[in-house]
């Protein structure tokens, strides 16, 4: 049946491509199904094979459909990897020829929107509008100036863009697969909208998602994405490592980085044990010692390399919170790892977002770490669902409505006089 209470979230990565539907009653989410398969076509977050992606995603969202019993027609996706760019833009409009105006949602609105096509291009598309700041006469770093005076505004936007050509691709892709794209978020920014409770947006926060072959780094403040740096490494770079280096398929290395992959503790692993590893028709004994100073090394280097991003935005000792994502945290010794290299607590991110946390906590598809596969979609539910409920007043647009456009200005002017 064709049920337009639903949202539907799919995050195509490089590894897997998972997805989440969820039933919406009165606002709420009354029920939600999940499943994921391996990724086919996509490398550091780019397409590179749509007939393999348009395979996977077709099977995925069949899959879904029969355990719902609810037929999808629109998804919402993610973006990530190279092509994503970030830029700040800013913009000044008047507010009053004399004297000073309160300043109202209409004037947010305004500033936003010209501050926008400010930071617009022809091959880029802004897929997310984030106010770093706002500025009075009087006033600078101006959270919400919606009540102050003021006769002019100033607006300091941090624009998220993709390229135009690879949203295109993506467009395509999703629509051959026989379905139509209605939202695209940024990969991390969704995921933290899953993690962040209300203690993660106070004070400066590092949110560190480790995917299969990059990672994405994002600084907060209050709750507001600040920066964002993707470098091109993660844990198949530790699988590889192990490939090399042991002489073996990437397959193998990637099983035995899981079942045998320690980190940093190698007094705890006697000099003698060995494990089996078949290579052709035999079988070949290998130190286990051996795997962990490969895993040790390269996830060292992994920590470092993100270590160096985010002090290039920030200072270590200044950070409130440090918290990472990612099915290579399940590595034993890689979280321990990390505090050594940047010498504050890191902690693995969890669902803290109150819409969905309950209903993480009741499902047994999502108990343990298995939550980790959905975190990015279960982000991007929560973004829709916040959209359905309630608007941002900083990032509303006018209403297009005429009834509505007559009560937001009879609004303002009763604002303004009185």
């Amino acid at each position: 049946m064709l049920n337009n209470n639903y949202l539907c979230a799919v995050d195509i990565g490089s590894h897997k491509v998972s997805a989440v539907l969820a039933l919406v009653k009165k606002n709420k989410i009354s029920s939600v199904f999940f499943d994921y398969l391996p990724s086919g076509g996509v490398r550091e977050g780019v397409i590179v094979d749509a007939t393999g992606l348009v395979d996977c995603l077709t099977r995925l969202l069949k899959s879904l459909q029969f355990k719902s019993g609810i037929k999808i027609k629109f998804i919402h996706t993610n973006f990530s990897g190279k092509d994503i760019l970030t830029k700040h833009s800013h913009a000044v409009i008047p507010l009053a020829e004399r004297g000073n105006k309160v300043i109202t949602s209409t004037d947010i609105s305004a500033a936003n929107e010209q501050a926008r096509i400010l930071g617009s291009s022809l091959d880029e598309e802004i897929i997310h509008v984030i106010p770093s700041g706002y500025s009075i006469d009087s006033k600078s770093n101006v959270i919400n100036p919606i009540g102050l005076y003021s006769h002019r505004l100033e607006v300091d936007l941090y624009l998220v863009c993709a390229r135009l050509a690879s949203l295109q691709s993506l467009s395509r892709v999703v629509g051959q697969s026989g379905y139509e794209v209605r939202g695209v978020s940024f990969s991390g920014l969704a995921t933290s909208r899953a993690v962040f409770g209300v203690p993660e947006k106070r004070g400066l926060t590092v949110f560190c998602d480790v995917g299969s072959d990059i990672t994405e780094i994002m600084v907060f403040k209050n709750g507001l994405l600040q920066d964002i740096r993707i470098l091109p490494a993660g844990g198949n770079s530790m699988t590889q490592h192990l490939s090399d280096g042991l002489k073996i398929n990437f397959e193998l290395a990637e099983d035995i980085k899981r079942s045998y992959g320690v980190i940093g503790d190698l007094n705890s692993i006697p000099e003698d044990k060995e494990i089996l590893v078949k290579k052709d028709e035999f079988y070949k004994p290998i130190k286990q010692r051996e795997v962990a100073v490969m895993a040790t090394n390269s996830s060292r280097l992994i920590c470092s390399q993100i270590k160096e991003a985010v002090e290039q935005k920030v200072r270590l000792h200044e950070i409130d919170h440090f918290i990472m994502t990612g099915k290579t945290l399940l590595t034993e010794g890689f979280i321990e790892m990390m505090e050594n290299v940047v010498g504050v607590p890191v902690y693995i991110g969890r669902v803290n977002n109150p819409e969905i946390s309950a209903l993480v906590k009741e499902n047994g598809e999502l108990s343990e770490q298995k939550y980790l596969t959905y975190l990015t979609c279960l982000g991007m539910i929560c973004e829709d669902l916040e959209n359905r409920t309630v608007g941002d007043p900083l990032l509303m647009k006018p209403a297009k409505n005429l009834f509505f456009k007559v009560v937001n200005r009879f609004r303002e002017a009763y604002q303004e006089y009185f």
